[in-house]
């Protein structure tokens, strides 16, 4: 409710208790990769289960066009103009205004994250995408999204299988290992479709630095404007279907497989029982795709669906194959808080791109020590040199025990010792925590403790350490927020987490 004093716990005064058990969203996903750019737009019925809330349905209410990103004559940009103007003739085309938007995620993937601009443009455009979109770049969360979009999740759970969805784009390859609903292995491989173009002459017009690493495998120096006839771009395609094969089966990885890889490797672990495909080149690996876009799509996916027609015991057809991404994107990105939740004050909200710390907290005690919480904080912020306070950080938490009145107080008081250096610079005291005690400490910080802290306490999340997070203003109907778990990574000096 709010009170007196603009603070808002628990819930909001419009509440209805059928408000409270469902809430109804309108989520977008925007994928910008390295081959296409395309959007999806759903609706999203969450219900309350316990102390979370949870995805009942979703359905789609519009599927974009397909575009091939463009790029800037230098091919070092993504051209802002022509995305910005396809992005805005989608939302017309759906009949659907960016402000009816209520949340969703925007990410950049494959080499696309790697241009020069990707990080200002993919600000912009999640900016115009809604009030609540998040930006997002990052392998870990884009194979998670395709696994998820893809239907790999889901069919681990209608049956006992273990199901691996390889995803081959126009610049890496993502590949999962999903059971029992859940993702229990991933990589991702700098293999895909358009890390060599040409043009109708057969002449390279744009190459990647992974693209001239298997050129180079076959004494070729390739660069743009060198020619490349069919057969030397067939064999290339086949290097890196063997490269594949090696990253979703080998024991042990060659150092040209392993110098591929931008995650770590698969775990050992056993054959997987059916494999299937999505991703751009998935089209031309199902026979739904026949033409020729000038890149290695249609060769690769020929020597990818042998080699591993060879190795797997079934493949099936996903529920989505070049779409799976920005499915995962507009359907599987946002979670939503629990009811019990803190803001104090209530425009502190939005918050958008929160690195998220899990302090090693000794919670197990009847009596907690204040300076033991504190010291969990201090070191966990210096394994992230986040401890000088230039930025706002999120502490995520597991409570233990019981939420009486002294553990609260001491749990509290540890909270701020340990971000003294950051909320001194005027940064908000920002904890997510698992369970449904959010509210508790909120109001226990300001209220009881008397910290005088800008606060926002949120529950209901499963969230873990080196991911970042998205937390959208209160939603009206229910009182609870959107919250986006996202990955941040664009190239700097070389790739690193923003």
């Amino acid at each position: 409710m709010n009170d007196a004093d603009g603070q808002v716990y628990f819930s909001n005064a419009g509440r209805s208790l059928e408000g409270e058990d469902e809430i109804e969203l309108v989520s977008v996903g925007v994928d910008i990769g390295s081959s296409t750019s395309h959007l999806v737009v759903s609706r999203l019925l969450l219900e309350r289960l316990d102390h979370r809330y949870v995805i009942a349905s979703r359905e789609v209410l519009h599927q974009s066009d397909i575009l091939l990103t463009p790029y800037s004559d230098n091919e070092e940009e993504i051209d802002t103009a022509r995305l910005g103007a396809f992005i805005a003739a989608q939302y017309e085309a759906a009949g659907i205004a960016p402000d009816s938007i209520d949340t969703g995620a925007l990410i950049l993937t494959g080499v696309a994250v790697r241009r020069r601009n990707a990080r200002a443009i993919g600000e912009l455009f999640a900016g115009q995408a809604g009030r609540f979109v998040a930006l997002s770049a990052g392998d870990a969360l884009e194979t998670g999204l395709a696994a998820h979009g893809s239907g790999a999740v889901a069919r681990s759970i209608r049956s006992p299988v273990r199901v691996m969805n390889i995803d081959v784009g126009g610049g890496t390859s993502k590949i999962a290992i999903c059971q029992d609903g859940r993702i229990v292995a991933q990589t991702a491989i700098d293999i895909g479709a358009r890390l060599i173009c040409v043009d109708p002459d057969g002449r390279i017009s744009r190459i990647e630095p992974a693209g001239r690493r298997f050129a180079a495998e076959f004494g070729l120096d390739a660069s743009v404007g060198d020619r490349l006839d069919q057969a030397t771009r067939a064999a290339i395609a086949g290097r890196m279907a063997e490269r594949l094969m090696e990253a979703i089966s080998a024991p042990a990885l060659s150092d040209a497989t392993a110098a591929l890889l931008r995650l770590d490797p698969l775990p050992a672990g056993p054959r997987p029982d059916v494999v299937q495909f999505s991703g751009g080149v998935a089209e031309f690996i199902y026979d739904r795709q026949s033409g020729d876009f000038a890149d290695l799509g249609a060769p690769l996916a020929r020597a990818i669906r042998d080699r591993v027609a060879a190795w797997a015991p079934l493949i099936e057809t996903p529920t989505e194959g070049i779409r799976a991404t920005v499915i995962g994107a507009s359907q599987y990105s946002v979670q939503v808080s629990g009811s019990t939740i803190f803001i104090d004050p209530p425009a502190l909200l939005p918050v958008r791109n929160i690195a998220v710390i899990a302090p090693d907290f000794p919670l197990a005690g009847e009596q907690l020590t204040p300076a033991d919480i504190a010291a969990a904080i201090r070191a966990a912020l210096a394994r992230h040199d986040l401890h000088t306070g230039q930025r706002a950080v999120a502490i995520c938490y597991r409570w233990q025990g019981s939420a009486t009145f002294a553990r609260l107080d001491d749990f509290t008081r540890g909270l701020a010792a340990g971000m003294a250096e950051l909320t001194a610079r005027g940064h908000p005291l920002i904890l997510v925590g698992e369970g449904d005690v959010g509210g508790l400490v909120g109001i226990h910080v300001n209220e009881e403790a008397k910290l005088g802290l800008p606060v926002i306490s949120i529950d209901g999340i499963a969230i873990k350490e080196f991911d970042f997070i998205d937390i959208g203003a209160i939603l009206p109907s229910s009182g609870a927020v959107p919250v986006v778990i996202k990955s941040l990574v664009f190239p700097g000096a070389g790739l690193g987490r923003a």
